[in-house]
C-alpha cells in the first residue's frame, strides 16, 4: 500500500540532543576513512548521525506506514551554515518535503533541519528515501 499523501509537509518532532564528543567524530571518521585530528571540525558528512535519527523516528512511526525492510536511501545532502564541532548539542527536525508515486514505488524527500544547543541552525539534511510496499 502506498503512503498516504497528505504525509507531504509534515513536520515530526525534534530528536533527543545528540552531545557531538571527540570519541564519536574519531569513531566516525575512521569508519568513513576521513582524515581526523583531534580539535578539527567533524568531517562534512557527519550530520547523517544526527539526521538518521529523524529519519529512524519517521520510518518508525506506525501511523506513516513505511516499511524500513523496503526502504532505499536514494539521495543525501547536506547544506552547512557552519561546522560541527566537539561540544555541539545537536537535534533534527525532519519535514517531508515532497511525496510521489511512480509504478508502485513511493519517492519519499525529506530535509532535516539541524540545530544547536541554541537553536540556531547548523546544517540542512536533504534526503530521498524510495520505499516499494510489500505485497
Amino acid at each position: 500500500m502506498a503512503v498516504d499523501a497528505s504525509l507531504a509537509g509534515r513536520t515530526f518532532p525534534p530528536t533527543a540532543p545528540y552531545d557531538v564528543t571527540e570519541e564519536a567524530v574519531t569513531a566516525f571518521a575512521a569508519a568513513t576513512g576521513t582524515p581526523y585530528r583531534t580539535g578539527d571540525p567533524a568531517p562534512a558528512t557527519f550530520p547523517i548521525v544526527v539526521a538518521f535519527g529523524a529519519m529512524q523516528d519517521l520510518m518508525g512511526d506506525p501511523e506513516v506506514g513505511i516499511e524500513l525492510h523496503h526502504v532505499v536511501h536514494g539521495q543525501q545532502k547536506f547544506v552547512h551554515e557552519r561546522p560541527i564541532v566537539v561540544g555541539d548539542r545537536l537535534t533534527a527536525t525532519l519535514t517531508v518535503s515532497g511525496l510521489r508515486q511512480i509504478a508502485g514505488t513511493d519517492i519519499i524527500a525529506t530535509s532535516s533541519a539541524i540545530t544547536d544547543g541554541d537553536g540556531s541552525l547548523v546544517c540542512t539534511a536533504e534526503a530521498t528515501l524510495l520505499h516499494k510496499a510489500g505485497a
